[in-house]
């Protein structure tokens, strides 16, 4: 990746272990799509109790070795002892990553909360905590600009996000959001709590309006009626990717002249369009050296 000066905020990329042989080849065309923008990082996801567990560990071992990349492996409270969480921990060190993003995790499907396991960590602070004390990894939390749905308000959620930095994270990524001034207060309430650790905005781009927003009311994030809008009068798949860049490359140069040096994009494993708004950005290519191997 060309960059002047540190001009360009660094990125990250998200994406999810496949399910199916089809979704393996999905994922590698993604790694090896983005892979060029030289991202800091990309990460993988990790479902409640482990239930992707496998596919994770295959996924995170095939970019690894084969795209040569620095990989976050998610790591999650639900449904499994303290044993059992730091063992997953320390799988991911010995495929070589040193990233982990801690999360308390949702409730397994069909549940109406979270519970902790009996033996398991109680929160996503005790969790850090734990893979503190274990040593060896830079560890990144979630953080939610509009706050997180089991939150009184937004205080005690930012109350919860410091607990969870104080035991040892050292950076938060958000929650996708879309109007850039939730964002920017959430970071200044964040500060004015005494949280020093940088603050990642989470950016989503619109693939498909519909399904993006069947996602956004799931996860409690605001989709503005501008953009409700907008997407109404896109006429055609092409209209509706030239739009999804524009509001997503908008977003981000506003999130650049905010100071923001760091940008996470939520891919869901299609390349493209997060590729098309790097591009927008300025951000060039180069070309990705691999190993010898087959898909992820």
């Amino acid at each position: 990746m060309t960059r002047t000066d540190g001009a360009l905020p660094s990125l990250s990329f998200e994406f999810f272990p496949p399910h199916s042989p089809e979704a393996s080849l999905r994922l590698w065309r993604s790694v090896e799509r983005l892979a060029p923008l030289g991202p800091r990082f990309v990460s993988v996801t990790f479902g409640a109790g482990g239930t992707t567990r496998d596919r994770t560990n295959a996924a995170i071992q095939t970019i690894v070795e084969r795209a040569r990349l620095s990989v976050a492996g998610h790591l999650t409270c639900v449904g499994a002892s303290r044993a059992e969480t730091l063992a997953v921990a320390r799988g991911y060190a010995r495929m070589g990553v040193r990233r982990i993003v801690a999360l308390r995790g949702d409730p397994p499907k069909g549940a109406a909360r979270f519970e902790p396991h009996p033996e398991g960590f109680a929160s996503g602070a005790d969790l850090v905590a734990g893979l503190r004390q274990l040593g060896g990894f830079e560890i990144s939390v979630a953080a939610y600009p509009e706050k997180h749905p089991d939150a009184v308000d937004l205080a005690a959620d930012i109350d919860n996000l410091k607990r969870k930095i104080d035991a040892g994270a050292s950076n938060a990524i958000t929650q996708f959001f879309f109007e850039n001034e939730d964002f920017l207060r959430f970071r200044d309430a964040c500060a004015q709590a005494g949280i020093s650790a940088p603050i990642i905005p989470g950016i989503l781009p619109v693939e498909n309006f519909g399904r993006m927003t069947n996602f956004a009311a799931r996860c409690h994030a605001t989709v503005p009626e501008w953009m409700h809008k907008a997407f109404a009068r896109a006429d055609s798949p092409e209209t509706a990717h030239l739009l999804a860049v524009a509001i997503a490359s908008d977003q981000c140069d506003t999130l650049r002249a905010e100071g923001v040096e760091h940008l996470h994009f939520y891919t869901l494993n299609n390349p493209d369009l997060t590729y098309d708004v790097c591009r927008a950005l300025g951000y060039a290519a180069a070309p990705l050296a691999m190993a010898e191997g087959g898909a992820a």
